[in-house]
């Protein structure tokens, strides 16, 4: 039996395609209003994590070649300067589909945050009028328990529990995402939105095959191949159903890459155009294929796709259709907003809130930053020094105030159900701290703390190409220099436990904890190595202390769950575990953790409905990711103290294949198959547990393994 902590805590958004109508003679209008259900267009949405425009060939040939992708843009409208609100995958999918900014909603950064029920999002609108509705996303950060939600039918988030290594997304595969929504298309005969998220492009990068080999020297570009390959599969059955003459297609990516401008590797950090400038391609039956030079955005979307699907538009709209401009008119000169305050919400650092209006992009920060874009859309000169700056922050809090007026209130007092998620991401999870600055000096800006964040991830790629002591030489050198980086505290506490140094990690959290007090991250991960090394009192004191800033993060109530479990109070254990499950009804290692429990009580009480209650939960943890091994082990277990011998044995055989280093089943298999005589079999098992484990035993355990390996040596 094993209690699961929660390996490889997780991470979270995405974006949407529309439908069009009739088209008459010039001078007639575009539309008209359509009451019958089955003359409605369809409307695919579609969203690729981490996608610059100009590694797409019908952006720039510079690269590779992107042939379905291009398809789509020669059939449809290509808008070369779209641009996303924040350069994280929740928020900017929260904007695709809400169609507000930050500003409005209130989701600022891939954690701390849910999208809140009462806001209507573009599944919803749709699902009123009448369309079936389903959503396939690729990875964490988009998990259902972040509010995105409302109105599908079907929200499909089952990638699975663990990822391969600390510090990665939980994710699938695009083939895998594109095969269910091809699975549920098949049953659709009504008009229908899906959308589709792929996660690919997102580090860490690692394209199948052949494209790792193609591309072996530039991985990002392997994966962006690889899911044009895939959505080749997703166009053509479209184009075999006959699909294409009534649907609309929205094509776009939620943030780019910076790949190492800016001196910025990833994203999430800055707000250049490496991060925030996306492709965007619309598509419907009777469009005027062509290429649009103006400025667009996110907000864009969701009124454009109702004018194209002639649906009204809810009045929080913040974005503006872009029919006009497709049909070759020219759009207001209007102000895009953009920010990036991951720094801000996990660090206290500087916020970076800016605007792009025309080919003018002011990024407001301690050190400011002005850019003509027209001549320098790469960012490399920046002109601030030469403009007065006055009228530019005028411009942006007059932006700020009217976008974020119309929520009604603070995005701040909106977000009453903040999640915090654990995320190991390669380094933008964020904390809830009650002391971030209200002033912020040159010192604060991002651009001075860049070395600190070019550290952590130099450390996240020691760890990955498995050079940990590098890692961990580079994290303390972090907390050295900045006591109020808490992710070098977190993060040198995972590889520490890498090296089965737990109390060395335990140690180097309580040090982050009396430096940063208020740090959820440090506190959560702090009363789970407590619970690893056996202070079972301390861990639930520390946990508690995490409650009292966030009572609606799911993997709190897990961690919970398990240091009551180990301390003996079986009762809030169970509270925990069904406090977790009642924030994420989708969570397997919750489900997997109750039946644990169950099968505890059972063991200890012999009460026949608690061995029944675990079975359950571990059926249900199964159910919820069939890749799982845990609970495998669990239900084994279970069926063997029921006397299902062949059961157990199928699930502890399906365990050890999950997890061929799985100790629990493994021994148990060598003494299920010693008791039914099958020597060979148990002495298999009890070989590859004593190769595994016999180091880390006591004198008793190597005693009794070695006696249990002779009996199966002994001939009968």
């Amino acid at each position: 039996m094993k209690i699961e902590m929660g390996a490889n805590r997780r991470l979270y958004l995405s974006e949407f395609l529309c439908l069009f109508l009739s088209i008459f003679l010039l001078g007639s209008p575009l539309f008209s209003r359509v009451d019958s259900k089955k003359d409605r267009l369809n409307f695919l949405l579609i969203t690729i994590d981490t996608l610059r425009p100009d590694r797409l060939s019908c952006y720039s040939s510079e690269h590779l070649q992107t042939p379905n992708i291009d398809s789509l843009a020669e059939q449809g409208a290509l808008f070369l300067k779209a641009f996303a609100h924040t350069p994280m995958t929740l928020p900017s999918h929260a904007n695709i589909l809400l169609g507000a900014t930050p500003l409005y909603h209130g989701v600022h950064d891939n954690s701390n945050f849910i999208v809140r029920e009462e806001f209507m999002n573009l599944g919803g609108h749709l699902k009123s009028h009448g369309y079936s509705t389903a959503a396939f996303v690729g990875a964490f950060p988009l998990d259902s328990r972040f509010g995105l939600t409302q109105g599908f039918d079907v929200y499909d988030d089952n990638y699975g529990s663990t990822s391969s290594q600390e510090f990665s997304y939980i994710e699938r595969r695009a083939e895998v995402v594109v095969e269910r929504a091809l699975n549920w298309l098949d049953d659709q005969n009504t008009p229908w939105f899906l959308w589709i998220h792929c996660f690919d492009p997102h580090q860490r990068y690692g394209p199948p095959e052949p494209f790792k080999t193609q591309y072996k020297d530039h991985p990002y570009n392997g994966e962006v191949a690889y899911v044009d390959f895939t959505l080749g599969k997703l166009f053509a059955y479209l184009e075999e159903n006959d699909l294409n003459d009534n649907t609309l297609i929205v094509f776009t990516g939620d943030h780019g890459e910076s790949l190492g401008q800016h001196e910025e590797s990833t994203h999430g950090y800055f707000g250049y155009n490496s991060t925030i400038w996306v492709p965007l391609i619309i598509s419907f039956p009777g469009i005027k294929q062509g290429r649009i030079g103006q400025n667009v955005s996110h907000v864009d979307i969701f009124p454009t796709a109702c004018d194209i699907l002639s649906l009204e538009k809810p009045s929080h709209l913040q974005g503006v259709s872009l029919l006009p401009a497709i049909n070759g008119k020219k759009l207001a000169n209007r102000a895009i907003y953009f920010e990036s305050l991951y720094a801000y919400y996990s660090r206290g650092w500087a916020p970076l809130k800016g605007f792009i209006q025309g080919d003018e992009k002011f990024i407001d920060s301690p050190i400011p930053e002005f850019y003509d874009l027209e001549k320098d859309f790469d960012e490399t000169k920046n002109l601030a020094e030469t403009k007065k700056l006055d009228k530019y922050r005028d411009r942006l809090a007059k932006l700020i105030e009217e976008q974020s007026s119309a929520g009604g209130v603070d995005s701040k007092q909106k977000i009453d159900r903040e999640a915090r998620e654990k995320l190991q991401s390669l380094g933008y999870i964020s904390t809830t701290s009650t002391t971030r600055k209200e002033t912020f000096t040159p010192e604060d800006d991002l651009k001075v703390l860049l070395p600190y964040q070019d550290k952590l991830m130099k450390a996240m790629g020691s760890y990955h190409k498995g050079k940990i002591d590098e890692g961990i030489k580079i994290l303390k050198e972090i907390v050295a220099e900045r006591e109020d980086f808490n992710l070098a505290y977190t993060y040198l506490a995972t590889l520490y436990k890498e090296q089965n140094r737990l109390r060395e990690a335990a140690e180097i959290l309580r040090k982050g904890f009396e430096n940063n007090p208020s740090s959820y991250q440090i506190i959560v991960s702090f009363g789970l190595f407590l619970t690893e090394v056996g202070q079972y009192g301390a861990a639930v004191d520390i946990l508690e202390k995490g409650l009292a800033l966030m009572d609606y993060d799911p993997e709190l109530w897990n961690y919970l769950g398990v240091a009551y479990w180990k301390k003996g109070d079986f009762e809030k254990a169970q509270e925990a575990y069904e406090r977790a499950l009642s924030l994420d009804h989708n969570y397997p290692i919750a489900f997997n953790n109750l039946g644990s429990l169950y099968l505890s009580v059972f063991l200890i009480k012999k009460e026949p409905k608690a061995r029944q209650k675990a079975i359950r939960n571990f059926k249900k943890a199964i159910e919820l990711d069939p890749n799982y091994p845990s609970p495998y082990n669990g239900l084994g277990g279970a069926y063997r103290n029921a006397g299902n011998i062949e059961g157990a044995i199928y699930c502890w055989e399906k365990a050890v294949e999950l997890k061929p280093d799985f100790s629990f089943p493994l021994y148990n298999l060598g003494l299920v198959y010693l008791a039914k005589g099958d020597k060979t079999q148990a002495l298999s098992y009890f070989s590859k547990y004593k190769e595994m484990y016999y180091h880390s035993l006591s004198s008793e355990g190597k005693d009794k393994l070695d006696t249990l390996i002779q009996k199966c040596r002994e001939k009968t």
